[in-house]
């Protein structure tokens, strides 16, 4: 979530990516660093670790709502 908010923050365009588990504390930081409307995407829990087909699969799902996101939509 902060490194999605400094880059925006910079004129980035960014997207920060957030596994379901941590949603709420998303929530959290970007209030309480004045962003609460920072784009961002959901994530299934864990992704981390949970290997390569798994982490392949959630990167091809994931990647059109990333793209939308980084376009202003949804």
């Amino acid at each position: 979530m902060r490194d999605g908010v400094k880059l925006a923050n910079k004129g980035i365009p960014a997207v920060a990516l957030v596994t379901e588990d941590f949603w709420a504390q998303g929530d959290f930081v970007a209030r309480s660093v004045g962003v609460p409307d920072v784009p961002r995407v959901k994530l299934p829990h864990p992704v981390a670790g949970s290997g390569y087909d798994h982490m392949t699969k959630v990167a091809g799902d994931i990647t059109p709502t990333i793209v939308d996101a980084l376009r202003g939509k949804g």
